[in-house]
């Protein structure tokens, strides 16, 4: 049985010669499942344009897996929480977040809990169970738009798991979410979040994708990053500090730098003269994050320490946003997602936020 899936389109074409050997009948087929959204293979076989041997041919030989979604909830400023379970074993989450009352972004897992165990990331205590495979990823942009009131415009790579560890899927998932006849999503819309898997952008690098990079540097003093950040004992920050570089020279854009910020730790001057030391002639913009710990470990910067931090962050030079982390009733915050039941209203019907 071939997964219809599973496949980005020159993978489904190539999947279909045999008996589809027309480019019209293979993008309407794939166009169904994607751009329509397909519930099942009866779906498929309504494709227009597609003679009636293919359609019998997909009947019997495709198949269309699906998520289960064990439960949906709701917080109060209206981000929504999917967890799903997998036929292949796992659950994870994602979340829909609304932008502007106008459209969603969706933020999904590439893995089922995550190998690189950042201290402040309730999914990296979780431990590595699994990769997601293509079709576990694309699916829940699917499930979630079907639901969604308004369009969804963007998908960011920064649910549970590290995409670059993933990459062949991720990427695999990137290019169906693109394409015109997929979700046509734009490429400039698709962001993945790492924590500093130099191998993964290294190759990133080298297949000049187009989509957008995030990297996670928490702190530009190496020891501190170890602190909180375990991939930084495999590669260390003056690696990830030229692929940074690299990556904004190949791009033309400003490199997105996240910056989890925790009080006590990593906001006082000294952490923004290390920012401005180590981006010295980057073009980058600084996304800082409040940390969100449900143990209780970490706490975010208080008022105090969030104004003087801004402060002294003008040394950098470079742009500095606050990065909204919503959903935290419901666990769905920044570095909160373990596939959890908790907060917000749970929803039979997803309704717009």
């Amino acid at each position: 049985m071939i997964n219809l899936k599973n496949h980005d389109f020159d993978g489904f074409c190539e999947a279909l010669q045999p008996v589809a050997p027309n480019r019209t009948e293979q993008l309407k087929l794939f166009a169904s499942i994607f751009a329509h959204g397909a519930k099942d293979l009866s779906d498929v076989r309504s494709a227009p344009q597609v003679r009636a041997s293919v359609r019998d041919w997909v009947q019997a030989n495709g198949e269309l897996p699906k998520l289960k979604i064990v439960e949906r909830r709701q917080a109060d400023d209206g981000f929504v929480k999917y967890l799903f379970e997998s036929p292949l074993g796992g659950r994870f989450e994602a979340v829909r977040i609304p932008l502007f009352d106008t459209k969603y972004v969706v933020c999904i897992s590439s893995q089922v809990g995550c190998a690189l165990a950042c201290d402040f990331c309730m999914t990296g205590k979780l431990g590595f169970q699994r990769n997601l495979e293509t079709w576990e990823i694309v699916e829940q942009v699917l499930v979630i738009r079907a639901e969604a009131e308004r369009p969804v415009r963007g998908v960011v790579f920064m649910g549970m798991g590290e995409p670059l560890l993933n990459y062949a899927n991720t990427t695999r998932a990137a290019r169906i979410m693109c394409h015109p006849a997929g979700l046509a999503i734009s490429g400039k819309s698709i962001t993945f979040s790492t924590a500093g898997w130099v191998p993964g952008i290294r190759k990133y690098r080298a297949d000049q994708l187009p989509y957008r990079l995030a990297f996670s540097v928490t702190s530009a003093i190496p020891e501190k990053r170890a602190v909180v950040l375990p991939v930084e004992k495999t590669w260390p920050l003056p690696t990830l500090l030229e692929e940074i570089k690299q990556y904004a020279k190949e791009s033309g854009n400003r490199a997105m730098v996240a910056y989890v910020m925790i009080s006590g730790f990593n906001v006082g001057r000294e952490d923004a003269e290390a920012l401005r030391d180590a981006f010295d002639g980057v073009p980058v913009m600084i996304d800082l994050i409040d940390v969100t710990d449900p143990t209780g470990k970490y706490q975010p910067p208080t008022a105090e320490e969030l104004a003087a931090f801004r402060d002294h962050l003008q040394v950098v030079k470079a742009p500095i946003a606050r990065r909204y982390s919503g959903g935290k009733d419901i666990g769905a915050a920044c570095g909160t997602l373990e596939a959890s039941q908790r907060g917000g209203t749970l929803l039979e019907t997803v309704v717009s936020a």
